[in-house]
């Protein structure tokens, strides 16, 4: 069974379900809403507002204009950089989809399970080799998650099924699911293990019942909505459909396996299919590679792919001069490798474009090679190389370890590989530890400012402010001409602040025309979209943008209304918003007042 017919047979499989017919919702980008994550890591992270706050009846979805009901199904892309290190292996990905099944407050538990069990026998023709269920006891004595109930439903709900209880394992932590951050959603989970080719029990699916909400101070509380949440990888699922070792012998990545050099190392074929696979799909969906946060990554991923090009070819040479840099590894066809994967993925993932993908590796491919040119330089007038400095060199410039050693010679004798990685594990901790500490709380970076959130209410205060900011932009427009442009917004938990270029003071009632015209937008409930764009292209809509701003060649469009071309808004933004008008509520502005010459500012506020 390939790859597409399993994505196929899983979406009509809960798409037709009697009792519970469920939506069939598409993929979100894996350039996420919420700025304060870096990625799209789940199935769930499209839904997440679903078990807290908004209605799936009456909420219109961006991706289908209309509610997406109590039961949804989804195939999603996702990245995550958890396991990047373990690439390689015979398991870890960087990107990978995952299948998943979710309901809010339309089943729960005796449904979900039943429906797994049924599509992995009946659907895949496959045994499941054992389960698992969550146990306090299992939970280390200290741990909030001790005074948790056990999941004797699901234990239950197995063995009612005919499963046999010597095959449900009971465990602790690993079986309970959340809170991301410091609070959220949460609750206890059932693993699904089936065995593969080499005997081997492989942890396939995980149901998550979200039951509660957990605080910063770790107290629980039920949800009003009880949800289903369950994520399946679509790589592991066909490798033991497939009845192969490993995910990169199905069908998922052979195509790309056997276009590399037969004699390149295992591993390094491995990490070249993960990465080239995974720089296609951020690539398409906006991302390019800088020096901050997402766009390191995909730098750092483009990079690997690189160093693993030049490494191959290092072990012909004897001799190395910094113009080779540029030689090294071209035998390798990239653009040929793209042109598999997008040939392979485009039928379901039709936003992949060879030519977008290929020239942003290809500016990277120069950039990095000057750059690795440049280290050479420098490497030629050290007198000796430890540790230390390999790995600056490594960090400054990208000059792979391998060339370092190779092209060290007698300055690097002493230069060995478990130092080098000691250095690069100091560098990742210290990477992590600063990443904990800019995106482990509740700040949201929007627009032009950063708005801080102590809870889930005000974050999603401040979404709703956030989509109201758009409207009144466009309101102002509407009543006071094309002058107004944007100049600057902050918003917090209870108020945006909106400057702007107009140069007299707004009358009485144009202020009131103003407020009037952001709540008839929002009682007729417009669905708000974005769509990723070239830039020059997004100019052409008519979306308003920062005239003086620098913006990346693939900008998200935010639009209210309909249509792109029809919407009552469109801006040039990252995000977040509600999904919905309806969602913002009543719209006050509360002061409009000078802030310098042709500037104005407008306080305002939603209830």
């Amino acid at each position: 069974m390939t790859a597409a017919e399993i994505r196929k047979k899983f979406l009509d499989f809960f798409k037709n379900q009697v009792d519970h017919p469920h939506q069939v919702v598409p993929s979100s980008s894996l350039m996420p809403d919420d700025p304060s994550v870096l990625f799209t890591t789940a199935g769930m992270q499209q839904f997440k507002f679903y078990y807290l706050t908004l209605d799936p009846e009456t909420t219109i979805h961006p991706f289908l204009n209309k509610p997406i009901g109590r039961n949804a199904v989804s195939i999603q892309k996702c990245f995550r950089t958890s396991d990047i290190e373990e690439v390689g292996d015979k398991s870890h990905l960087t990107f990978f989809e995952m299948l998943g099944n979710f309901s809010f407050g339309g089943y729960f538990k005796k449904e979900a399970i039943s429906y797994a069990k049924n599509f992995i026998e009946k659907e895949m023709g496959l045994l499941i080799d054992k389960v698992s269920v969550f146990n306090p006891q299992k939970v280390p004595a200290k741990d909030w998650r001790k005074n948790v109930s056990a999941d004797k439903d699901s234990l239950a709900i197995w063995q009612k099924l005919g499963f046999p209880k010597e095959k449900i394992e009971e465990k602790g932590i690993d079986n309970f699911w959340g809170p991301t951050g410091e609070e959220g959603p949460c609750g206890p989970t059932t693993e699904i293990y089936l065995k593969n080719v080499s005997g081997d029990s492989i942890e396939v699916w995980n149901l998550v019942f979200n039951e509660f909400y957990c605080d910063r101070d770790k107290k629980l509380t039920p949800l009003k909505k009880a949800g289903v949440d369950t994520g399946m990888g679509l790589e592991r699922l066909a490798m033991i459909k497939q009845g192969v070792k490993t995910v990169f012998e199905t069908d998922l990545f052979s195509p790309l396996i056997k276009n590399l050099p037969q004699e390149m190392p295992t591993r390094s074929k491995r990490i070249m299919a993960d990465h080239l696979r995974a720089v296609a799909f951020l690539i398409a969906d906006g991302f390019r590679p800088s020096n901050k946060e997402a766009g390191y990554i995909l730098r750092s991923l483009i990079r690997r792919i690189i160093e693993e090009m030049i490494s191959f070819d290092l072990t012909k040479k004897s001799s190395l001069a910094p113009a080779d840099i540029f030689k090294l590894g071209q035998g390798i066809d990239i653009k040929n490798l793209f042109f598999k994967i997008i040939s392979f993925y485009k039928d379901f993932y039709p936003e992949l474009e060879t030519d977008v993908i290929f020239s942003e590796f290809e500016k990277e491919n120069q950039k990095f090679r000057q750059t690795l040119a440049l280290g050479l330089k420098k490497l030629e007038k050290l007198e000796t190389i430890n540790s230390q400095m390999a790995f600056d060199l490594y960090q400054s410039l990208g000059l792979p370890f391998e060339a370092i050693k190779k092209f060290g010679g007698e300055k690097a004798k002493n230069l060995n590989y478990k130092d080098f990685q000691k250095e690069f594990k100091k560098h990742q901790e210290i990477s992590r530890q600063g990443a904990v500490k800019k995106f482990g709380g509740h700040g949201l970076v929007i627009e032009t400012g950063e708005i801080k959130a102590e809870n889930k209410e005000e974050v999603l205060k401040i979404i709703r402010l956030h989509t109201a900011t758009h409207l009144l932009q466009q309101a102002l427009r509407d009543v006071l001409g094309n002058e107004v442009e944007q100049r600057g917004s902050d918003i917090n938990a209870s108020r945006t602040r909106f400057d702007f270029s107009f140069s007299r003071k707004m009358t009485a009632e144009e202020i009131k025309k103003v407020e009037e015209i952001v709540n008839e937008k929002i009682k007729e409930n417009l669905p708000v979209h974005f769509k990723i764009l070239p830039k020059k292209e997004a100019e052409k809509t008519g979306a308003l943008y920062f005239f003086k701003a620098k913006y990346p060649e693939m900008v998200k469009v935010y639009y209210i209304g309909h249509s792109l071309y029809n919407a009552y808004s469109k801006e040039f933004c990252a995000g977040p918003h509600v999904s919905s008008t309806a969602e913002i509520g009543r719209f006050k502005i509360l002061k409009e007042e000078a802030v310098g010459q042709g500037i104005r500012r407008i306080r305002a506020t939603v209830f």
